[in-house]
């Protein structure tokens, strides 16, 4: 049974990182918006049941029990994921999907998405980002530089909030930065060791999407300023780091252009083969099962990567009979990722006068410097590294009694410092790294996704690079007890996943122009990570957001001449 509703002028699907965006420029520019949510609704401060909660008043101190691990073998990999947490993530029988190869697909289905639950670190892409795959043979031509995009980053992050330093690297360019944190003596040792021995490098505080300063305009946000509780993924009652609940969709409420709906799954995009666009989505309603239709001048698709791949394979018509704007068999393929199978520890014997205060939420980095002007690796593409220094108590790291005045004393000493080092690599858009549907349907009457990604061995070499440049770079530092090791993880436990609905110029090689509008359906945008034509080193979320807001943008103005 079908439920007529009134029009809209934008339906924009998911309220995450991206969708909160869209949904806060349409409002502010007065235009009527509808954001469709398959989860329920979280309302700031008001649903984070954990925020205040200690260790102690959870059931085994906030950790999960091998029995819920063995029922979830795949979110529990999480790093985020705890008694704490669990009710933000979607438990592995809740949307089953296939693996063709391991592919740990990380979701999280209500109000804010993996805004709630992301790790904040925002660095803006650099112009080799856009440059590079193409410059280098492995990837098209990206349709946009980072000068189209640079105005877009700076409006992003001065509502967001961006804490960083004024760095003055073209491989990870400046912003428009709150104060930044600060390393501790050990970070700055190995900060100035890098520095010393390498002139094609160097290590910087991170940049992230937490208010170490609150603007009026922050404050006008309800926001509040960073308390380095590092409970963030419980939801933050402070509004400190950036989400979509605390920023972005209140923000758009205010207006009184927004309607949110929760609990409605999103099947398909409804293609008009008169006017050639697209009339509006149909839903399946959580509860009743029931089939609803939403009409809307122009869409925005910001369902999450996998999940916008589906929508979009699932959008068949007699005009696209392999998905919307699909005539080339593209929609799907390219799907890529992060590569984070490079992990270093070690210990330092220095600074033991020295400690540190607080839990800051962000590492030290050290941006890409692989194939930056030129390809001159065995490998395509570029990694960062990240580092943090901390030191624990003399108990955990010595033998010896576990209990009594000996324990007692040496759980107020602090032991050495220990080391941490981890990469993030690009990995080379693939025709084969696809998501695809199956026959198979879920219990929405769905087509169920399947995932069929896998390493490469440019990602082989490129591991085998980091942790031998990670290596050399700790022994100059003076590190000892150096152990470097890859975590055999699969594909998507980075939940950078991005791809499989790309940019680029040609209608032949890519589905999206450089609006991000599909080139066959005219008003029909997709700004989050399935628009990416390849992954770049940095961070994704805030290119996603920059996208979007310059996405809107084009759409808005297109609207308003009559275009869409």
């Amino acid at each position: 049974m079908d439920t007529l509703t009134p029009d809209f002028d934008a339906i924009v699907i998911g309220s995450g990182i991206s969708g909160g965006w869209a949904a806060k420029e349409f409002c502010e520019r007065g235009f009527k918006t509808l954001v469709l949510e398959r989860g329920r609704q979280v309302t700031h401060v008001e649903d984070y049941p954990t925020a205040q909660t200690h260790p102690w008043e959870m059931d085994y101190h906030g950790r999960i029990t091998q029995k819920e691990r063995e029922d979830n073998p795949i979110v529990s990999k999480c790093y985020a994921y705890g008694r704490a947490t669990e009710h933000f993530f979607v438990k592995d029988h809740e949307h089953p999907y296939q693996q063709d190869k391991p592919f740990d697909w990380i979701r999280a289905y209500q109000v804010g998405g993996k805004s709630l639950l992301w790790a904040r670190q925002v660095q803006r892409w650099s112009r080799y980002e856009f440059e590079r795959p193409y410059r280098d043979g492995y990837g098209i031509q990206w349709p946009i530089g980072y000068r189209d995009l640079a105005p877009w980053y700076s409006h992003v992050e001065r509502f967001i909030g961006v804490s960083g330093s004024k760095d003055g690297l073209e491989e990870v360019p400046d912003g428009e930065f709150l104060p930044a944190w600060e390393m501790n003596a050990i970070e700055e040792h190995i900060q100035t060791q890098i520095n010393a021995h390498y002139t094609d490098r160097t290590a910087v505080i991170g940049r992230c999407a937490h208010l170490t300063k609150t603007t009026d305009l922050h404050r006008q946000q309800g926001r509040n300023q960073c308390m380095a509780r590092t409970r963030c993924e419980r939801g933050c009652p402070l509004g400190a780091y950036f989400s979509s609940n605390a920023s972005t969709l209140p923000w758009a409420q205010k207006t009184g252009n927004l309607s949110l709906k929760t609990h409605k799954v999103v099947s398909k995009i409804i293609y008009d083969p008169q006017t050639q666009k697209a009339s509006g989505v149909e839903v399946i309603d959580q509860f009743t099962k029931a089939t609803e239709r939403y009409s809307a001048r122009v869409i925005f698709v910001n369902a999450a990567t996998i999940n916008t791949n589906a929508i979009l394979l699932n959008s068949t018509s007699e005009r696209f009979p392999n998905g919307l704007g699909n005539d080339t068999g593209l929609l799907g393929r390219y799907l890529s990722f992060h590569n984070y199978r490079g992990q270093i520890t070690a210990t330092h014997p220095g600074e033991a006068q020295s400690y540190y205060r607080g839990r800051r939420p962000t590492s030290i980095m050290v941006p890409s410097f692989r194939n930056k002007t030129q390809q001159e690796a065995d490998f395509q593409g570029g990694y960062m590294m990240f580092y943090s220094a901390t030191r624990t108590d003399w108990s955990r790291t010595q033998q010896g009694p576990q209990f009594g005045t000996e324990f007692i004393q040496n759980s107020a000493r602090p032991g050495p410092w220990s080391i941490y080092m981890m990469m993030q690599g690009e990995t080379v858009p693939r025709i084969n790294n696809r998501v695809y549907l199956t026959p198979e349907k879920d219990h929405f009457g769905i087509p169920k996704p399947a995932l069929d990604v896998a390493y490469t061995d440019n990602d082989e070499k490129m591991l085998k690079d980091f942790l031998d440049e990670g290596t050399a770079m700790l022994q100059k530092a003076g590190c000892e007890n150096i152990n470097a090791y890859e975590t055999h993880q699969a594909p998507g436990l980075d939940i950078h996943e991005m791809g499989g609905v790309r940019m680029g110029a040609n209608p032949q090689e890519a589905l999206l122009n450089g609006h991000n509008q599909l080139h066959l359906c005219a008003n029909v945008f997709v700004t989050d990570g399935a628009c990416m034509s390849s992954t770049g080193v940095q961070n994704p979320s805030l290119t996603f957001m920059a996208l979007t807001a310059r996405a809107v943008d084009f759409a808005t103005e297109a609207l308003k001449e009559g275009r869409l």
